[in-house]
């Protein structure tokens, strides 16, 4: 009977602990969460006020000026139409060519023994080692050789050298892709490029999806590189024509059409992230465990 009732005591002290670790996780988790979401809040928050209103401070109540910052913004003389379209193509070229190649690229590491294989995998981490700041001149002199200065092929190309997306999908491949599945598709006759693209893009769509948000936000928001390329104003992407709508004179400058401008500039990202949010779970979990 005593050792019923210890047991049962122990138990109920197991329990208790499990419940309190669970509450505060909870707490943790609605704390991150809002402190997350409190700067999304204020900023559409501020979005619907007008330029007098924000240089009273902050409130939490909104303003009833949205469809006048927005009126201003699109009447305004920055190209608001064109730099969306010039992002978003942009954005979608970056991810789609970024997640393609370097997943072809961590197959041939993966499936292919040849005698430079650990070095190349070594070197290909290497280069996220480099800043992109120590090459922008270099890069900028062989662009303007190559007579692609003020276009979008210096932003697209180079996204396909992408170090560390191929870790990822190497890391996701060592953990879904057996060699042997690979061996079987040979045995039965397919070509390289088609057990490729039929049989182990299918098995990456969940480590694509990761990592075609993480490049289409990156892209989306990258101002350095854009900045340096882009001269022509129907050509500027939405970060550069941010940037010039907050330095203009203080003549022109309203802060509630900054704040729409960068409200309407996340849309796309909300958007994207919603379409593909189901595999992150699955996707971060399979590539962070080595089978």
């Amino acid at each position: 009977m005593a050792d019923n009732r210890s047991k049962m005591a122990g138990q109920d002290d197991n329990r208790a602990s499990v419940h309190a670790r669970r509450v505060v996780a909870y707490v943790v988790l609605i704390l991150v969460s809002f402190l997350c979401l409190f700067w999304f809040y204020v900023l559409f928050i501020n979005a619907t006020r007008s330029n007098s209103e924000l240089t009273k401070g902050f409130t939490a109540i909104p303003g009833v000026h949205l469809l006048e910052n927005w009126i201003n913004l699109k009447n305004g003389t920055l190209p608001i139409f064109n730099g969306i379209l010039n992002s978003l193509f942009v954005a979608l070229a970056t991810a789609a060519l970024s997640t393609y190649f370097s997943t072809m690229t961590a197959y041939a590491i993966h499936a292919y023994d040849f005698k430079m294989k650990k070095f190349m995998f070594t070197f290909i981490l290497m280069v996220m080692m480099i800043p992109t700041q120590v090459t922008a001149l270099g890069f900028l002199q062989l662009i303007g050789k190559m007579g692609m200065d003020d276009s979008f092929v210096p932003l697209i190309v180079p996204a396909v050298a992408a170090p560390a997306v191929f870790f990822y999908m190497k890391q996701y491949m060592d953990s879904t892709l057996p060699l042997s599945l690979i061996e079987a598709a040979r045995i039965d006759g397919s070509g390289e490029f088609r057990t490729f693209n039929q049989i182990v893009l299918p098995l990456m769509k969940p480590a694509i999806a990761v990592q075609a948000i993480f490049c289409f936000v990156t892209s989306w928001n990258n101002y350095f590189t854009p900045a340096l390329v882009l001269h022509t104003d129907s050509k500027k992407t939405l970060p550069i024509l941010i940037a010039q709508l907050r330095s203009a004179d203080w003549l022109k400058f309203d802060m509630g059409q900054v704040y729409v401008m960068i409200a309407f500039s996340i849309f796309p990202v909300v958007v994207v992230y919603l379409l593909l949010s189901r595999y992150i779970v699955g996707g971060v979990t399979l590539g962070g465990v080595k089978g």
